[in-house]
C-alpha cells in the first residue's frame, strides 16, 4: 500500500456548497442525466453540441493504447472555435505588457484564418504536414494555430521560454515544412529574442519555410527567403475551405519533459481534444457569449489551447489575452485588466492567487471587481488559506473557486466542480467529470477505498487522451500503460476523500523515503502553506547518512515577514504539527525567490540539483528568473 499521511483536517473541512453565481446554461436534472450515461454514451451526446460534417454514430473502437473516438466522423476544429459565431461579435481582446492592444472580431479572425491557411497551402503545406508556431500570446498564434486545424496541418507549439538547444530538439523531431516566429516577445520589459534564438536552433536543418511576425521591431531584418507575417496575410485573397478530418485524425504535437534527454512529443487527435476540451470548459467555466474571460496561462502549455485557444473559442466567448509577465509593471496589472475590460470569468494557476496575496490587500483599495464572479485554476495544489483569501478578500465572498487536476497527457483538467451543481472543498481538485473513469489504485491494482493514498489512473479511453508519441509507440505504452495493465497512469498520487472530492498529492516518485517511511512532499508543502507567514513553499529531498533522506524546505514569506531562525523554527514545527514528527524538516530555508518556470510552477528539480551538488544542471530552458539560483544557492550556504 502506498503510505504517506495526510492532515484529516484537510479532508474534513466543510464542502463549500454550488452557488448561482455565475449562472449555469444547464439544470441539475440535465447534469445528473448525462452522469448515469455510460462514458460512451456520455462522449456522443456531448458530441452532438458541436459542428460536424459528417456526425458520429459509434463512439468507441478499440482499447486504451489503440482506440478510436467517434471513428468515421469528420469535422473541422476551427469551424468549430470561429466560423460559427456571430462575425461582429468581440473575440479577442488583446493586450500586452507596455500596453499595445488590438481587438479581433470573430469575422475578422476567421477571415484572417482561412487567408493564413491558404498561403500555407501555396507554400506546399498539406494534409498531415507539420508547422511549428514558436511565438507567445499574440494573435498570430490564434491564426497559425487555426490555419493548421483548417487544412489539416500537424501545429507544434514551442514554448517561447525555450533555449535554442531545446527549439533545436524540438525541430528535429517533429520535422516541420514551415515555422512561424515572432521576432521577439516582451517580458518583464524585456525584449525576449526569439527568432535570434530559431536562427541558432535551425543551424544545418533544412526547414524549407519560415515566416516572421514582427511585433516588437516593425523593421526586424528577414534573411534570404523568409516571409513577413503581415505581408504574406495581406497579398493572399484566397480563403482556404475547412478540410473535413477524421476525428482520429493527429491534430497537434506538444512536448513534456521525459526521463531522458529526447523530448516527448505527445499527439493529440485535433477533433478528440476539440471534443473534450468543449466538454471541459462547459462544466469548469460554462463560458457563453456575455462572459468576457481571461485564460493567463502561456499558448505554449496545453492548459492555453484548453481552456482558451480551442475549448473556450468553441463556446463562443470574448477573450482577453494578455502578452508578457502579469505582474509587470506591478503586481496591481491583474486587477487593472479587470476592471478595464469588464472581465468576470478567469483560468489561472493558484501561483498567481498566491502573488496577489503576497502583494498586499491595499492593491485592492478602491478596485471595482464586482463583476469577476469566477476563478478557476489547475496546475498544482491550491492550499485552503488561498482559497479563503481569494474567496472573501479578492471575491468579497460574490465569487466561486475552483480548482481542478489535469495533465498534458489528458488533454484536459477531468476532475473539476460542475458549476451550479457539485460543491467543493478547499484544497481538493473537485470530482471526476462525466466521461472519465477515475480511479484510485492500490499497488496491487485493487481500488483504494476513501481517504487511502493511491495511484491516480483513468480506466477507459475518452476522446482527448494522447494517443502517442511522436514516433515512439512503444515510449508510450510503457510510461502510461505498463504500470496499471488496463488504465492510464502517468505516475501522480492522490486520495479520493469520503465526499468523492479528489487530492492530488504529488507525483509517486516524488516522495521521500524517511527512515523507511514514504512521505508525500506536497503534504509537506500543504502543512507549511497554513502558516500565516508562507506565501508558497517546496519541499525537496537531501541525502542523509543516517535516515537516507531528509525532507528540505524552501520558503517565500508573504509580506510583512523576513527570514528568522525563530520563523524557520515555527515552520518545521507546523510540519510537525499536521503531519508527524518524521516529517520535521531537516532545515527551513526562507528565500525571496525560488526558481520557478514561466507559469509559475515551482522548478523543484533545480532546488534538489543546488542542494546536493550546489549547481543548477540539466535543461533550464524554461526557467523565468535565472536569478534566483544564487539567492537559494546563497541561503543553502548561510549556517542555519
Amino acid at each position: 500500500m502506498y503510505a504517506a499521511p495526510m492532515d484529516k483536517a484537510l479532508l474534513e473541512q466543510p464542502l463549500i456548497a454550488p452557488t448561482d453565481r455565475p449562472r449555469v446554461s444547464y439544470t441539475a436534472e440535465q447534469v445528473a442525466a448525462l452522469r448515469a450515461l455510460s462514458v460512451e454514451e456520455y462522449w456522443l451526446a456531448i458530441a452532438k453540441e458541436l459542428t460536424w460534417t459528417n456526425p458520429p454514430t459509434t463512439a468507441l473502437e478499440g482499447k486504451l493504447g489503440d482506440f478510436r473516438y467517434f471513428p468515421g466522423a469528420t469535422g473541422n476544429v476551427s469551424v468549430n472555435c470561429l466560423d460559427r459565431w456571430p462575425k461582429e461579435r468581440v473575440a479577442l481582446r488583446y493586450e500586452r505588457e507596455d500596453g499595445l492592444k488590438e481587438t479581433w472580431t470573430f469575422g475578422e479572425l476567421t477571415d484572417a484564418v482561412a487567408r493564413f491557411a491558404a498561403a500555407l497551402e501555396d507554400l506546399g503545406v498539406t494534409k498531415g504536414d507539420r508547422v511549428a508556431v514558436y511565438a507567445s500570446n499574440v494573435p498570430e498564434s490564434f491564426i497559425a494555430i487555426h490555419a493548421c486545424y483548417r487544412i489539416g496541418a500537424i501545429y507544434s507549439v514551442i514554448f517561447a521560454g525555450f533555449s535554442a538547444s531545446a527549439v533545436r530538439d524540438r525541430l528535429v523531431d517533429a520535422t516541420p515544412k514551415v515555422v512561424v516566429v515572432t521576432d521577439a516577445t516582451l517580458r518583464r520589459k524585456r525584449a525576449i529574442p526569439l527568432k535570434a534564438t530559431l536562427d541558432e536552433a535551425m543551424r544545418g536543418l533544412s526547414i524549407p519555410h519560415v515566416i516572421v511576425a514582427r511585433r516588437v521591431d516593425r523593421e526586424y531584418p528577414l534573411l534570404e527567403g523568409e516571409h513577413d507575417f503581415a505581408t504574406l496575410l495581406a497579398r493572399t485573397t484566397r480563403r482556404a475551405d475547412p478540410v473535413a478530418m477524421e476525428a482520429n485524425d493527429p491534430g497537434f504535437i506538444i512536448y513534456t519533459s521525459g526521463t531522458t534527454s529526447k523530448p516527448k512529443g505527445l499527439v493529440h487527435s485535433g477533433i478528440g481534444f476539440l471534443v473534450g476540451a468543449y466538454a471541459n470548459v462547459k462544466w469548469a467555466l460554462d463560458l457563453n457569449e456575455r462572459d468576457v474571460y481571461w485564460c493567463t496561462a502561456d499558448v505554449g502549455w496545453l492548459t492555453f489551447p484548453i481552456f482558451a485557444l480551442v475549448g473556450g473559442l468553441a463556446h463562443g466567448a470574448t477573450h482577453v489575452v494578455f502578452e508578457g509577465s502579469i505582474d509587470t509593471p506591478s503586481p496591481a496589472r491583474p486587477y487593472e485588466l479587470f476592471e478595464q475590460y469588464g472581465i468576470n470569468k478567469v483560468f489561472t494557476a493558484p501561483t498567481a492567487l498566491r502573488m496577489l496575496r503576497r502583494a498586499g490587500d491595499a492593491l485592492l483599495e478602491g478596485r471595482d471587481l464586482s463583476k469577476l464572479e469566477l476563478i478557476s485554476l489547475v496546475g498544482e495544489p491550491l492550499d485552503p488559506d488561498t482559497w479563503h483569501w481569494t474567496h472573501g478578500t479578492l471575491g468579497k465572498g460574490r465569487l466561486f473557486l475552483n480548482n481542478t487536476y489535469g495533465q498534458t497527457e489528458t488533454g484536459t483538467a477531468w476532475t473539476s466542480s460542475i458549476l451550479g451543481v457539485t460543491p467543493m472543498r478547499p484544497g481538493s481538485c473537485g470530482v471526476p467529470l462525466p466521461g472519465y473513469d477515475g480511479r484510485v489504485l492500490r499497488e496491487d491494482g485493487t481500488d483504494a477505498p476513501p481517504c487511502e493514498l493511491g495511484a491516480v489512473t483513468i480506466g477507459k479511453p475518452f476522446p482527448c487522451l494522447a494517443r502517442t508519441v511522436w514516433n515512439d509507440h512503444p515510449r508510450y505504452v510503457e510510461n502510461y500503460l505498463s504500470a496499471f495493465p488496463g488504465h492510464y497512469f502517468a505516475a501522480d498520487g492522490g486520495l479520493f476523500d469520503k465526499d468523492g472530492q479528489l487530492w492530488v498529492t504529488g507525483r509517486l516518485d516524488d516522495v521521500i523515503n524517511v527512515a523507511g517511511h514514504r512521505i508525500g512532499t506536497m503534504e509537506l508543502e500543504a502543512a507549511l502553506l497554513t502558516h500565516a507567514a508562507v506565501s508558497e513553499a517546496a519541499v525537496v529531498p537531501q541525502p542523509d547518512a543516517i535516515k537516507g533522506v531528509v525532507p528540505v524546505a524552501f520558503v517565500v514569506p508573504r509580506a510583512g515577514h523576513e527570514a528568522s531562525r525563530e520563523l524557520s523554527n515555527a515552520l518545521a514545527q507546523s510540519v510537525v504539527d499536521a503531519v508527524g514528527s518524521i516529517a520535521r524538516p531537516a532545515r527551513v530555508l526562507v528565500v525571496s525567490t525560488v526558481p520557478r518556470t514561466r507559469s509559475g510552477k515551482i522548478m523543484r528539480r533545480v532546488l534538489r540539483d543546488l542542494l546536493t551538488t550546489g549547481e543548477a544542471s540539466g535543461d533550464l530552458t524554461s526557467l523565468d528568473n535565472p536569478d534566483a539560483i544564487d539567492v537559494v544557492r546563497a541561503a543553502i550556504a548561510k549556517p542555519d
